[in-house]
């Protein structure tokens, strides 16, 4: 693969790199989202692909690939999966949110000091707000309490939730979440430790925050069985779009959402804080979906 810190070509214009560190992103659309609006401000934006798989390397390589990045004149780094919330220990300051998620989706370079934030969670509620904008929101139930879960489950709740039960395969990880929940919104607005059966009887809506569903770990993270057409039905991927999981949901007659609108906001919060200029929200929707061939993101 291609060198991610290369020095990028000469330009006349303003140059920006900035990157993304996770495992197995070549099909990443963060890259031209950014590149794209870049160009739209009459800035030379270097996006790179610093790929875990592709590099033969692990989370542990984290600390030699920050200092690599500061090196090459980085202005930011996205983070994604698995290293949201291995990158916290790593960084000189947070923003209030990324300290109360403990996940850092997205890092500042500057001054010689790296600051880390958290555009996932505002991403994925304006998502939400645009896609699924009148859905019930007594009982929710969560897949995943991973760093994207907490920033999706924090979302839920300021959005109106009023309990969401969360579930992860490692049962641990669900419970230390939930608990941080209850410390910041009170007793009553999250639990772990439900049975599937249980917490989905009494559910109005379900949001997947697992890799299950990706093209590169295809399925359905829960039962289809689960599913019935009065529940709302929520994913944060987009590689494919459409998962197994949206399309039972919809032919059961769910109303649904795509992981599309919170990739792009995600990514609008990020460019604002890599380049200090004010994205085109619309702009940056126009763009995802002419490169997956969609509709705007949460339109279905």
């Amino acid at each position: 693969m291609n060198d991610p810190f290369a020095a990028p070509p000469v330009q006349a214009k303003p140059t920006i790199l900035a990157g993304l560190i996770g495992r197995g992103i070549q099909a990443s659309l963060t890259p031209a989202m950014h590149e794209r609006e870049g160009a739209e401000h009459g800035l030379a934006l270097s996006y790179r692909r610093i790929d875990l798989d592709a590099m033969g390397l692990g989370v542990e390589a984290l600390p030699d690939l920050l200092d690599r990045a500061e090196a090459a004149g980085f202005a930011g780094l996205n983070i994604t999966f698995p290293c949201k919330q291995a990158v916290v220990p790593l960084l000189h300051s947070l923003s209030d949110q990324a300290r109360a998620l403990g996940a850092v989706n997205t890092v500042v370079l500057r001054d010689g000091k790296r600051v880390g934030h958290n555009t996932d969670c505002s991403g994925f509620a304006e998502g939400l707000s645009r896609g699924l904008p009148d859905v019930p929101l007594g009982e929710v139930v969560q897949l995943g309490a991973g760093g994207a879960g907490a920033a999706v489950a924090e979302a839920l709740l300021r959005h109106g939730v009023g309990r969401l039960t969360i579930h992860d395969v490692e049962a641990r990880r669900a419970e230390d979440l939930a608990a941080a929940l209850r410390s910041r919104f009170g007793l009553a607005r999250a639990r772990a430790g439900v049975a599937l059966e249980e917490a989905f009887a009494g559910a109005v809506g379900m949001v997947n925050c697992t890799p299950v569903g990706m093209a590169k770990l295809p399925g359905t993270p829960v039962p289809v069985a689960l599913l019935r057409p009065a529940l709302w039905v929520a994913e944060i991927i987009y590689f494919p779009l459409e998962t197994a999981l949206l399309r039972a949901a919809r032919a059961l007659g769910c109303r649904t959402l795509d992981g599309g609108g919170m990739a792009v906001f995600q990514a609008v919060g990020a460019f604002r804080l890599f380049t200090g200029r004010e994205p085109d929200p619309a702009r940056m929707l126009a763009h995802f979906s002419a490169l997956v061939g969609a509709p705007q993101p949460g339109a279905m």
